[in-house]
């Protein structure tokens, strides 16, 4: 093989690449459109946008994803497509996760996704889902010398992954906060007693999952990821707006999530929507998030949060690097 011909394959294999990721969970759609690299460079974000539409509203209790909810998923993928047009991504890959695994009518789901987007979306198992989670979570954190807990809470389920570096034990619970919310926490605001039962089936869940991923208590560090996580921590560092740059990797005290998950339980939907960090979609769920977010904390034993904008949509864009 002659150098030039050598040359020309480096910088191929060098050469960044347009990738395109969707995340479909219970609660959002989302898309990330970035210009990946083969090398060291971090991947540059072209298009990151969501768009709730909870998919998985009522699974928990009819075992199917609704009409209505596959209309409001139909639209979104269709402004998805459009931006997926626009900009060529050489590779697009859809994940779905809790809803569309537990659904009954989970085929029509994927023909839908198929006859807009002409992929098929991958319906991955927990496990999986905890370890894209966790690619996505550290890939701009240091090193770590110990392990890290990452925690996704998603609408359907919270994924649970110990590691450093490098994913390691993982498990998946369904205890998120939109099935929290239609399970238990269905006033408004809840009552107490409604509380009382959401806490101890998470108190459950949470248990048995830390008792395979990381009995000993072992982690040092709680990376915590998604919506509920990243909202929770917007109204802890009392921000009026919701701005990403500031929520990134901002270090949440116990003391702190403690205290807005007992004010979120305490409001009315009307109430927190009057908060300027609240995107509409959350507002009737967050305290469910919230609720599961804290009850993590008491059982590991966590001083402190740390949340992260980046999670399993950025694991499953670097799948594609």
């Amino acid at each position: 093989m002659n150098a030039d011909k050598v040359s020309r394959e480096l910088d191929y294999r060098s050469a960044p690449t347009t990738v395109a990721a969707i995340d479909c969970g219970t609660n959002s759609i989302r898309l990330l459109i970035s210009r990946q690299s083969s090398d060291a460079a971090k991947p540059t974000d072209l298009v990151r946008i969501m768009r709730i539409v909870r998919l998985g509203e009522g699974v928990d209790t009819t075992g199917r994803i609704s009409p209505a909810a596959l209309d409001r998923t139909a639209a979104a993928l269709r402004e998805y497509a459009a931006l997926i047009a626009e900009h060529q991504p050489s590779a697009v890959r859809m994940v779905a996760t809790s809803a569309s695994r537990d659904a009954d009518n989970a085929a029509e789901f994927r023909d839908l996704v198929h006859g807009i987007l002409g992929v098929m979306p991958e319906v991955i198992t927990g496990d999986e889902e905890a370890r894209l989670s966790f690619t996505g979570a550290v890939a701009d954190l240091p090193p770590a010398a110990e392990p890290r807990l990452v925690v996704d809470i998603g609408g359907g389920s919270t994924e649970f992954v110990l590691g450093t570096d490098q994913a390691g034990p993982a498990r998946s619970m369904d205890i998120g906060c939109v099935r929290m919310t239609e399970r238990h926490l269905r006033g408004d605001p809840p009552s107490a007693e409604q509380v009382a039962a959401a806490e101890a089936d998470i108190t459950a869940r949470v248990d048995e999952a830390l008792a395979t991923v990381d009995p000993n208590r072992t982690a040092t560090e709680l990376i915590g990821l998604a919506g509920s996580v990243t909202t929770v921590a917007a109204l802890a560092l009392g921000l009026d707006t919701y701005q990403p740059e500031r929520i990134h990797h901002a270090e949440i005290s116990y003391d702190d999530v403690r205290k807005v998950t007992m004010a979120l339980l305490g409001q009315t939907r009307e109430e927190r929507l009057a908060h300027g960090v609240m995107h509409p979609g959350r507002a009737d769920v967050i305290g469910g998030g919230a609720l599961v977010l804290r009850i993590i904390m008491e059982r590991c034993g966590a001083t402190s949060v740390i949340a992260s904008e980046h999670d399993i949509l950025d694991g499953i864009a670097a799948s594609l690097a």
